[in-house]
């Protein structure tokens, strides 16, 4: 196994993606397709989230315990995003789905991406293919703008990220 030069943003998209396959049977080239990522960087991510105990060293199966750790107490400063301009693009954050039903906002994030129908201030997403990869993934979308909740969002929106995390990852959440 190679070195660990540290975790790249796109990791956390690769591991996402994983989780949002659920029980589903997946190779590293239906990653690749799903993400627009290369099959060899799919492969050096999933080295590097080996390495770091994000999966497991047979890289099938996740650890969820450790993924969801990190994206309550890491995410938001190893990956920080401030929102910028205002562009056309997709909901995220708490503008997409879970959040968007229970937060109103006059003020939605968004990734740019052409094909976009909201205007709003531009989120980074982790990597430059997930606008793209939404299309394709209802599950993994949710876990994307999950994600950038946690990255841009107020304390409320954290803590609703959080709980809907632990339900989807771990089904942690209490009753």
């Amino acid at each position: 196994m190679k070195k660990h030069n540290g975790m790249r943003p796109h990791d956390m998209v690769v591991l996402l993606k994983i989780a949002a396959k659920k029980d589903i049977l997946w190779l590293m080239k239906d990653l690749s397709v799903g993400l627009g990522i290369s099959a060899s960087e799919i492969s050096e991510s999933l080295n590097r989230s080996a390495i770091a105990g994000l999966i497991a060293k047979d890289k099938k199966r996740l650890m969820k315990l450790a993924i969801l750790d990190f994206l309550e107490h890491g995410l938001r400063y190893v990956y920080p995003q401030m929102p910028g301009v205002v562009v056309r693009g997709v909901p995220t954050a708490h503008a997409a789905e879970p959040l968007a039903s229970e937060i109103v906002s006059e003020h939605p994030y968004v990734w740019p991406f052409g094909e976009g129908a909201v205007r709003g201030e531009s989120i980074e997403p982790l990597h430059p293919k997930v606008p793209e990869a939404y299309l394709k993934d209802a599950a993994f979308y949710e876990y994307m703008a999950l994600c950038d909740a946690l990255r841009v969002g107020r304390a409320r929106e954290k803590n609703m990220a959080i709980k809907e995390l632990k339900k989807r990852l771990c089904k942690l959440i209490p009753s």
